[in-house]
């Protein structure tokens, strides 16, 4: 028998081993896709052939359609500059109904607390959930707590599960993406990733890196009440831009061409990123989505995420190509083109 292969931290990605697949934290990237191919979506799509998205919608008896998504929040730190797995396992659920088009109504709530967590800082995280679904104007309907030995389980994991109204006429999803689509972000990119990474490797950084951790509904309702034509929205969460790109990609067979000179990054991030070594296009936001729209309602999308103070780095950079392979590709400041590829991997592990 071949012995079994131990991950290293330096590769936290699943490794394979004669059918076996054996993860280390914080896997991402291909690899994670791959799994998920392999193994959940063989078992347990059955006859479902939409592409995976954000939120799965279903039609009820009547002709009304819900949104229905699952995460689970493992972020650590568990408190960091501008939120807290609390606040965070709300956003992150609202936001996910939201790139379906969904007006978010109920969310649940599930814990695994490990022994030894203080009350207090549980009572912390709690109340900062309640806070956080009361701002976003969802209900906390149901829940679950369990509890696991000391050493099991790294202090505390949330689990959420949110529902949502589709209202009628829209459809929103990778398959509707179409050659000629303005691609939008609704702001600036990475401020989550680099606010946990600094937080929990004792970074000092000129300015704080506050996290972008938002609930973005109201953003998505504004452009489907103003008549935006919206083909595809992606939150940009693990892996960040590029890798929400080349999934869409995949999904919908077409080549996506992003210009670097318009693609909003405050400085403080890009400084910290050239100072790690990290590509900001990797690093995760968590109050940030791309919008691949119709061309004509480009212009008029961006002004209206503008106007809002969450949308307000809101911008346009890029298309979706009437031809090519379906790739992701960067035009740079200095004239060249680089393919934007999907990293076997995760830049940086339990930001979310």
């Amino acid at each position: 028998m071949a012995e079994p292969i131990v991950p290293s931290p330096s590769c936290p990605v699943p490794l394979r081993d004669q059918g076996r697949v054996l993860l280390a934290h914080g896997g991402g990237g291909r690899l994670m896709h791959e799994l998920l191919e392999s193994v959940f979506f063989a078992a347990l799509r059955g006859s479902a052939t939409a592409p995976a998205h954000d939120s799965s919608v279903h039609a009820l008896p009547g002709g009304a359609r819900i949104a229905f998504t699952t995460d689970s929040y493992v972020v650590h730190p568990r408190r960091f500059p501008g939120g807290d797995i609390g606040s965070l396992a709300v956003h992150g659920t609202v936001n996910d109904l939201a790139m379906s088009g969904a007006r978010p109504l109920w969310l649940s709530a599930g814990f695994v607390l490990e022994e030894g967590l203080e009350i207090a800082e549980l009572r912390e995280h709690v109340q900062s959930m309640r806070d956080a679904a009361a701002a976003a104007g969802v209900a906390i309907v149901t829940g679950d707590t369990k509890v696991v030995e000391r050493g099991k389980g790294d202090g505390l994991y949330v689990n959420t599960a949110g529902i949502g109204l589709v209202p009628d006429g829209v459809t929103i999803a990778p398959d509707r993406i179409r050659a000629g689509d303005a691609v939008l972000v609704s702001g600036d990119l990475g401020r989550h990733g680099i606010a946990i990474l600094a937080v929990r490797e004792g970074l000092a950084f000129e300015t704080t890196i506050e996290s972008d951790s938002a609930a973005v509904h109201g953003l998505v309702a504004t452009l489907l009440d103003a008549g935006i034509r919206v083909h595809c929205l992606r939150d940009l969460t693990r892996g960040g831009l590029a890798s929400a790109s080349n999934e869409l990609a995949a999904a919908s067979g077409l080549a996506i061409e992003l210009v670097e000179g318009s693609i909003p990054i405050a400085e403080p991030v890009r400084a910290a990123c050239e100072l790690l070594g990290l590509d900001p296009l990797y690093v995760a936001c968590e109050g940030r989505f791309a919008a691949f729209v119709h061309p004509a309602d480009a212009e008029r999308a961006v002004a209206l995420l503008r106007a809002d103070p969450l949308g307000a780095g809101a911008a346009q950079i890029g298309h979706v190509a009437a031809d090519g392979p379906a790739r992701v590709t960067l035009h740079s400041r200095l004239g060249s083109t680089r393919v934007v590829d999907m990293l076997s991997g995760e830049q940086l592990p339990r930001i979310c």
